[in-house]
């Protein structure tokens, strides 16, 4: 007896929590024959420009969401970013005052970081690297994945422009959903997976999911599926080490193997830590990837930066860990950000002009942020064509929740997730 029409139903008709427990990790394997949305109708965006099916694609057109936390581009968007930052639950938690709190803080924060923008070119590039990775990631994937393409890139950020409901608003305008159906994968940019950060983006997502097309899910609406972590991909590893080596070369090669490398990454609260959050043991094993494919060549130290506030925050911090080195007589340090993929405020002030600066020694150097860098972009685009081959809306992973969650957002979201693997066509 096919199994169409139960899981169809259970998928629109069953709690959120029923959904996860269907999905979890000990799941039996189910294959189901039902047709996913997009194929429901033939003609879907084929008839609607700029987004068009060519001769070789029999599953296109896609879109390939990059979801990244934004940064403004000139100094007068900082309120607004720091606003919003603030603003999120997810990321900084500030409890019940939050709607009171996050406005004041933002406000009284603003003026500094308005400085801090202006001393790295008055804006952040992360839009610039963001747009540029995204758009060279689909050329590669075009030919990767021709069954899919075209492939069409967007740009979704948390804080800033463009912002989640405007990448939307751009899909549906670009002949995506409106009864046309489609597929669009949103791609985090956070190789490593947190709640505060690609869950936030997630959360916001099913939210503007909601808003302009429904809640429940129906013909002609797009079907989503997410790459929601990737934190020891061969080719993401490559590209750190290939940017550590070219820093250690500029060291003399009597001093080179004695350079400590300290992988730097974004903190976070430690009661986002505590109630089970993947995050830092997803840092923690890129940093010991990195150094498997250098063979472990260096010393090295995982540290922490970006803590904001007087709360308890996951440690040991960034500046201090190069000023404790330095005091000791360790002054050949290389930095690696290794949470992020391009520059932002993070690398070119904090790092570059706050920690560097302060050690007061040139032995201290940061690697190169990934930016532009092929080999990486080469791994987008490879991680992007496994993920439209193996037919999941989202890893195992997340489909469990954090321990200590208690987020009706976060069930939400991920039901939503679970909802759209029976529009791909399989509990996998």
């Amino acid at each position: 007896m096919s199994l169409q029409k139960p899981l169809s139903q259970l998928a629109r008709r069953a709690s959120p929590t029923s959904i996860l427990q269907l999905a979890a990790p000990s799941s039996t394997c189910l294959r189901t024959a039902h047709t996913p949305r997009s194929t429901r109708k033939r003609t879907m965006a084929s008839v609607v420009p700029p987004v068009t099916q060519d001769a070789t694609s029999s599953k296109g057109p896609t879109a390939i969401v990059f979801m990244n936390m934004g940064g403004p581009s000139t100094t007068g968007e900082v309120g607004d970013f720091l606003s919003r930052l603030f603003a999120d639950a997810d990321l900084i938690p500030l409890g019940r005052l939050q709607s009171y709190l996050g406005p004041l803080i933002a406000a009284r924060r603003t003026g500094k970081i308005q400085k801090q923008y202006s001393a790295i070119g008055g804006g952040s590039p992360i839009r610039k690297w963001s747009e540029y990775q995204s758009s060279e990631m689909c050329k590669i994937l075009d030919k990767l994945s021709p069954s899919t393409a075209p492939h069409k890139p967007y740009v979704a950020f948390r804080y800033a422009a463009p912002l989640t409901e405007e990448m939307y608003a751009r899909l549906l305008a670009d002949g995506f959903g409106n009864g046309k159906g489609g597929r669009a994968v949103a791609f985090t940019q956070y190789p490593q997976y947190s709640c505060s950060t690609t869950g936030s983006s997630l959360n916001e997502l099913w939210k503007w999911r909601t808003r302009l097309e429904g809640k429940d899910a129906g013909p002609g609406t797009i079907t989503w599926s997410v790459i929601d972590r990737w934190p020891v991909h061969t080719g993401l590893v490559e590209a750190f080490a290939r940017n550590v080596e070219a820093q250690l070369a500029t060291y003399p090669e009597e001093r080179r193997k004695d350079v400590v490398l300290l992988f730097s990454a974004h903190s976070l609260p430690m009661s986002v830590v505590n109630r089970g959050d993947t995050y830092p043991a997803e840092v923690a094993a890129t940093v010991y990837a990195v150094m498997q494919r250098l063979r472990f060549s260096n010393p090295y130290r995982l540290c922490w930066q970006s803590q904001v506030g007087p709360s308890a925050w996951l440690g040991a911090q960034t500046s201090d860990t190069v000023a404790a080195y330095v005091k000791q007589g360790q002054t050949d340090l290389v930095l690696i950000p290794i949470a992020f993929t391009s520059d932002h405020i993070e690398t070119l002030y904090e790092l570059d002009q706050e920690v560097i600066h302060e050690a007061g020694s040139p032995g201290v150097k940061r690697a190169e942020s990934l930016n532009g860098s092929p080999v990486f972009i080469q791994a987008l685009a490879d991680i992007a064509a496994a993920h439209l081959q193996s037919g999941e809306a989202c890893s195992r992973q997340m489909r469990l929740r954090c321990q200590g969650c208690k987020s009706e957002r976060c069930l939400q979201s991920k039901a939503f997730f679970m909802r759209e693997q029976m529009e791909l066509g399989s509990v996998v």
